[in-house]
């Protein structure tokens, strides 16, 4: 299973100099924990996150907070005005094509929720933890279903393979023309989301 599986697509981002409270309500409304920060040429520059955003705005020094919350201008070191002021930088990326659990090793790594996938320079999609989760976490009877069905469109409606799908690992059972065909049906089956082995 691939990233190009998974991701969501198309992106919601950012610009670099937009306001941050322009960020917060976007996640909001899009119901996204990160997102890719662009620059002026359109390049992937950071990644803005919730918790970006809640660290410049709830310090962990109370009188900080306290000299805040008497006079919001008295300190403007405190109150970032644009994503680039809150962005990390060099975010971590991955491509279209790289194995989902090789990105998902990424994000613990590196202790990221999110994941920007680009095709060259352009942002292709973004995985987050849950698109993870969610693609992994299916039931056999799913996965057999979803392989099954792909297998059957492949052989124009025809019945050539039986599959069954048992821990997340698929079996292909029938008669191949080649070994060309034999690549091109585990091929296939790899593709479906939470299927993590293929035998054919």
């Amino acid at each position: 299973m691939r990233a190009k599986d998974i991701m969501t697509s198309p992106v919601h981002v950012i610009a670099l100099d937009a306001p941050v409270e322009t960020a917060a309500e976007l996640m909001t409304a899009k119901s996204v924990t990160a997102l890719p920060v662009l620059d002026n040429a359109g390049l992937l520059v950071g990644m803005v996150g919730e918790s970006d955003l809640l660290w410049h705005r709830v310090p962990s020094d109370p009188t900080v907070y306290v000299k805040r919350h008497l006079d919001p201008d008295a300190d403007p070191e405190y109150r970032p005005q644009t994503v680039a002021d809150v962005m990390s930088q060099y975010p971590v990326t991955t491509a279209p094509d790289e194995d989902v659990a090789e990105v998902a090793q990424l994000m613990l790594e590196h202790d990221v929720r999110s994941i920007p996938v680009l095709d060259g320079n352009t942002i292709a999609g973004i995985i987050s933890r849950r698109d993870i989760l969610r693609a992994m976490v299916r039931s056999d009877d799913t996965l057999t279903k979803e392989v099954q069905h792909r297998l059957d469109e492949y052989a124009d409606g025809a019945r050539r393979w039986t599959v069954t799908v048992h821990g997340g690992v698929a079996t292909v059972v029938g008669e191949y023309n080649d070994d060309m065909e034999r690549q091109v049906v585990a091929v296939l089956a790899r593709t479906v989301p939470g299927v993590a082995t293929v035998h054919v």
